[in-house]
């Protein structure tokens, strides 16, 4: 059964979100001689009465919504896809699976989780979950602007036409409880310095690096403080550029993680643009780890205002380690990409390009965007974070 997409407004009703997860507030995945045992964590998920996986973000949890625009970055032909199980571009932005993806399959609902957009939608999809994330995504609305992706206010306008069609399916107070107890992922903020900050004039005039830090981080801080108003707000109200988690909140969202900015220093496009070989750039990783200090102490402010379950997910120490320390995770590069030369390919410049053999062996897929390999170690590592989170609650 195909539901309708509803067309989108052009009212802009939050522009921002806090850099986002790409984790979920689940138990955690066991790993048996590299092989997960999904039992414990279904078990877990069943206990906690979890209903389904609802994706927002940008290219790390994109599974196809930007085939449906036109002028956005995609990844749906080849060699995209080329490892997932039938070889086919679907337009996520690697080999193979997301890290979303994993997550899902550990909770039994699904091996993939679509894209809200794909017409081929299905009554199974709603109920176990699906994407809303659109490659080039920021937590600036100006990030979203430049790609021509789907900003963080269309993403939510999006969820609100999904649990449109949710209720007509299953009711709408068993729709409610549905997205009450549905695992929020976000996954935002990489764009919003690569591809505006630093590439861009508007951004890099109006601040310095840590006043930007501190733009972006502040939108959650006063997201808690607008949140402690009203949590029925509706978001056709709301103009404010700083009401995004309110806008969650108040469409039904109890379980979120927040991740802080992954080393985007050691992006294979970055090392090259800066002519660094195989270092990473120390005053990009820099910034990330001032955002993700500023982040974490905000979303302490935030956990305390609402009483939701947030758990910040540090997938900066992951990615560096696996950069760092690439023998511990079986990866033999680290440095540049599988698509192509690996330095500087990524969406369409790496369109029909030639890659490596094993991707398995590589960090990154192209010269932006992580391995299937690398997002599984992501996703297993983000959930035992989670759990040492839940412990505390």
């Amino acid at each position: 059964m195909v539901y309708p997409i509803y067309p989108m407004t052009s009212i802009s009703v939050i522009m921002g979100i806090a850099i986002l997860a790409m984790a979920t507030v689940m138990p955690t995945l066991f790993f048996v001689e590299g092989i997960m045992d999904f039992h414990p964590i279904r078990a877990l998920a069943a206990k906690n009465n979890v209903t389904c996986v609802l994706v927002f973000g940008d290219s790390s949890v994109d599974p196809g919504n930007n085939n449906h625009l036109r002028l956005a970055p995609k990844g749906n032909f080849p060699p995209y896809g080329k490892d997932l199980f039938n070889g086919h571009p679907t337009g996520r932005l690697s080999n193979g699976r997301l890290a979303t993806d994993f997550i899902a399959e550990a909770l039994g609902y699904t091996s993939v989780i679509p894209a809200f957009l794909d017409p081929t939608l299905t009554t199974a999809d709603l109920l176990h979950g699906v994407s809303f994330a659109s490659a080039g995504s920021g937590y600036d609305e100006l990030t979203s602007n430049l790609s021509n992706s789907l900003s963080v206010s269309q993403q939510l306008q999006y969820f609100r036409h999904y649990k449109i069609h949710l209720g007509r399916l299953v009711g709408e107070i068993k729709a409610e409880e549905i997205t009450s107890n549905a695992i929020y992922v976000l996954s935002l903020g990489s764009n919003d310095f690569l591809q505006n900050y630093y590439r861009e004039l508007q951004r890099s005039q109006e601040f310095t690096p840590e006043q930007y830090v501190n733009f972006l981080a502040a939108r959650m801080l006063h997201a808690a403080q607008v949140l402690s108003l009203s949590l029925s707000l509706s978001l056709s109200l709301s103009l404010s550029e700083n009401r995004s988690i309110l806008g969650m909140h108040g469409l039904g969202a109890r379980r979120m993680a927040v991740v802080g900015l992954s080393p985007i220093g050691c992006v294979p496009l970055v090392r090259t643009l800066k002519d660094l070989a195989r270092q990473c750039d120390d005053e990009y990783n820099g910034v990330a780890r001032s955002f993700n200090a500023k982040l974490q102490q905000n979303l302490a402010t935030l956990k305390a205002s609402l009483g939701m379950q947030i758990a910040y997910i540090d997938i900066y120490s992951v990615m560096i380690s696996a950069i760092n320390t690439p023998q511990k995770y079986g990866f033999m590069e680290t440095s540049k990409g599988c698509c192509g030369t690996g330095m500087y390919e990524y969406s369409e410049t790496c369109r029909g390009m030639s890659t490596c053999p094993d991707p398995s062996k590589y960090v990154f897929w192209d010269a932006a965007h992580p391995t299937q390999r690398m997002y599984e170690i992501i996703a297993g590592e983000a959930v035992k974070t989670i759990v040492r989170g839940y412990s505390n609650n």
